[in-house]
């Protein structure tokens, strides 16, 4: 080997394990012991820390440094990092410009055989029907609450509290211990325990405002129920458990087949050829009327009488609705 191709093969070993005796990489490299040694000072040389390893035979450990050396990736990680970086773009975190940047890097000093690989994976993201719209929160806000989290420091950060006409967005001080960071739907969440109110409760984290310095440490908290994902859930469905505080089933004059890409998370059961069954969940009876009425076809309430009676409520308010819209006659249109 060359001594670059050398090299490169002793940094690619390092990186695969935390210890490597020198004897067992001078095996694997089929070179002198002396070889090793005097690679391992040229690898420093280029910026990589490796420490010596003290013990019968001695050996190396690659460490972090001052800076980011070159990093190399066998195939299956190159591609997988590939991949990462197409997805990126829609995590909406303020990364789309650098994650763009870093992919047009790993493909340009791909092999080929490998940018083919690559090349026909057609990665297109998109948002369930209903959810929200992305929403980009500050890379540097997510960094300060990722690193409250780690060092387990109470925060205080701005907040809005409500939006106003005319004095626009009002916000208040809150002061947390800061517990998780949850994307979801192209949101990014901030789990915490809020001291004043002392409850849990979900942030968005573009409307934080951190204030520094940061607080005192705290031991942390474990989220009711202890999975964090559950959690989440119910609180994004507005309840305690991850289950719709209200639910209902509905008969509806469509085919299964047209009802089910438009159902969501919600169960859908043929009845015959032209009608079916749809179940849903939702916050509130209001709402999970209005998710019905979506579909713009006939139907009838299965149960339960909540949501009969949120229907009817629904159509009073929407024939009011009506009422106030001036008549436009055949000479207006």
């Amino acid at each position: 080997m060359t001594t670059t191709e050398r090299l490169l093969n002793l940094l690619s070993l390092l990186q695969t394990r935390r210890d490597w005796p020198g004897s067992l990489l001078a095996s694997r490299l089929n070179i002198s012991d002396r070889t090793v040694r005097r690679d391992i000072g040229r690898l420093r040389e280029l910026g990589y820390t490796i420490q010596s390893t003290m013990g019968p035979e001695g050996g190396y450990r690659l460490r972090a440094g001052n800076v980011l050396p070159p990093i190399f990736f066998d195939d299956d990680q190159a591609v997988a990092v590939a991949i990462a970086l197409s997805v990126a773009t829609s995590v909406g975190a303020g990364i789309e410009d650098a994650a763009i940047r870093a992919l047009d890097t790993i493909r340009q000093v791909m092999p080929l055989p490998l940018r083919h690989r690559l090349d026909a994976l057609e990665i297109t993201t998109v948002s369930s029907p209903g959810s929200a719209a992305p929403v980009t929160a500050s890379l540097d806000v997510l960094v300060t609450l990722a690193q409250t989290i780690r060092d387990r420091q109470t925060l205080c950060f701005d907040y809005p509290t409500r939006y106003g006409a005319d004095d626009g967005e009002q916000r208040a001080m809150r002061r947390v211990e800061p517990h998780h960071l949850v994307t979801s739907h192209s949101r990014w969440y901030l789990v915490a325990w809020d001291l004043d109110r002392k409850d849990w409760r979900l942030f968005r984290v573009d409307r934080v405002h951190p204030r520094i310095p940061f607080g005192t440490r705290f031991l942390p908290r474990t989220v009711p129920g202890g999975d964090i994902k559950e959690f989440v859930s119910a609180r994004l469905k507005g309840s305690d458990v991850n289950e719709w505080a209200c639910r209902g089933i509905v008969r509806l004059h469509l085919p299964a087949s047209e009802v089910l890409p438009f159902a969501g998370d919600g169960k859908v059961t043929p009845a015959d050829l032209h009608t079916c069954t749809l179940e849903l969940g939702s916050w509130s009876w209001g709402s999970l009327a209005a998710n019905f009425g979506k579909f713009g076809v006939a139907m009838e309430v299965v149960g339960p009488p909540e949501l009969a009676l949120a229907f009817e409520v629904l159509a009073e308010r929407y024939a009011q609705s009506s009422k106030a819209f001036p008549q436009r006659s055949a000479v207006d249109t």
